[in-house]
């Protein structure tokens, strides 16, 4: 036994067996020397009535010093009750970012969420999280890495903060799961991009041109009936896509569509004429319980953006999305003056919020029509003798 050195350790000869060296200074800090050649520093003590080692790291890679250094603060460990050995065998044998995926979707997302949620969460992990985040110890995830991989995909800010969304619930499951300490989410409070809203209404023109075209494509058989049909019901009642495509005939009443479940839950649509007659005057299919049909026996229809492209096309409206209609809706019920609290109700929206988003189509209404009422003012004024208002302030 000697003072472990530079010098000294690579003087140690090599045998045919390894063999162990220890300082005279710490005790259980020792470097191995291999068969090989190698020669690796370690630590050596007792935890839990058992001998138990910890390699430091190799020499040549480490000096000496470096190596006492560590071995004082891993002896240090052990003297307040720590096992160095087993928190490293236990930070190997960690779970990764990557099984915290699976593990979210699996046990997570496919009980609590709908399926079209599901879908996203599937995409945002598959293309964002796994390929940059994926191999990472759940442990070991810092807020730095989370902050830097948000401000990787500032090009598709949507995307960031959904990804960042997604991965602060992860966070906080781990928590819940015992694979992190509690309180130390990574992602919380990341500041999110600013996002553009794609919002895009319908003028009156615009609707008039996507009517003709509709009854083109029916009229020409280009496009199924229920495909069109399925257009003509976005648009008329403002529902969103999965809730017209996975309309069953149960669920129309006389007055009512009585979805037993929806993206915010049960929901009653109002039905006006003009809807129930386009519902009514698509055939039933025997044994099929949905009213937009499918190609197959016993379903409805899955794809509709391929007829709406066709349809939007030949409407010279390419740039409209589908969810735009159900933008379209609203806009025209706020400029209709239907109370805010009334098209919360209509559009099976969350909170309240969300409908106020369609508020200044009400300051235009108002505004239009607070022009409409000065102008014919102004024109009554102009009966004056000079055809000028004649104004006179009392008291100047």
């Amino acid at each position: 036994m000697f003072k472990l050195t530079k010098r000294s350790v690579e003087a140690l000869e090599i045998k045919e067996k390894d063999y162990f060296v220890w300082d005279t200074e710490i005790a259980g800090f020792g470097v191995r020397v291999f068969a090989s050649g190698r020669k690796s520093y370690l630590v050596q003590y007792r935890a839990g009535g058992r001998s138990r080692r910890r390699s430091i790291g190799q020499h040549g890679v480490l000096t000496a010093e470096e190596a006492r250094q560590e071995a004082r603060k891993l002896l240090g460990e052990v003297a307040k009750g720590g096992n160095p050995a087993e928190e490293r065998q236990r930070m190997l044998r960690a779970p990764t970012v990557s099984s915290l995926c699976d593990r979210f979707l699996e046990e997570y997302a496919a009980h609590h969420c709908k399926p079209s949620t599901r879908k996203g969460y599937e995409i945002v992990v598959r293309t964002c999280i796994k390929p940059n985040l994926g191999s990472r110890k759940i442990v070991d995830v810092t807020r730095a890495e989370v902050v830097e991989f948000h401000h990787g995909l500032r090009d598709r800010p949507y995307m960031a903060n959904r990804a960042v969304s997604i991965l602060s619930k992860m966070f906080n499951l781990a928590e819940d799961w015992g694979l992190r300490t509690d309180g130390t989410n990574p992602a919380r409070r990341i500041r999110k991009f600013r996002e553009e809203e794609k919002k895009r209404y319908l003028s009156d023109e615009e609707q008039a041109r996507l009517g003709k075209a509709l009854a083109e494509a029916l009229e020409t058989g280009q496009e199924s009936p229920y495909a069109v049909s399925a257009i003509y019901l976005l648009m008329l009642t403002g529902c969103r896509l999965g809730e017209i495509l996975t309309l069953q005939w149960d669920f129309v009443t006389a007055h009512h569509l009585e979805l037993p479940d929806s993206k915010t839950g049960r929901r009653r649509i109002p039905l006006p004429r003009e809807v129930y007659d386009v519902i009514m005057s698509l055939p039933r299919r025997e044994g099929n319980p949905y009213v937009i049909l499918g190609e197959t026996e016993d379903g409805h229809l899955v794809n509709l953006q391929k007829p709406w492209l066709r349809i939007r096309k030949a409407a010279g409206l390419e740039d409209v999305r589908m969810h735009d209609l159900r933008h379209t809706y609203a806009s025209v019920a706020v400029m209709s003056g239907i109370d805010p609290f009334l098209l919360k109700e209509i559009m099976g929206h969350k909170n309240l919020q969300t409908t106020l988003r369609y508020a200044h189509f009400a300051d235009e209404a108002v505004q239009r029509a607070a022009g409409s009422v000065a102008s014919r003012l102004a024109g009554a004024l102009k009966a004056s003798p000079s055809g000028k208002p004649t104004l006179r302030v009392v008291g100047v």
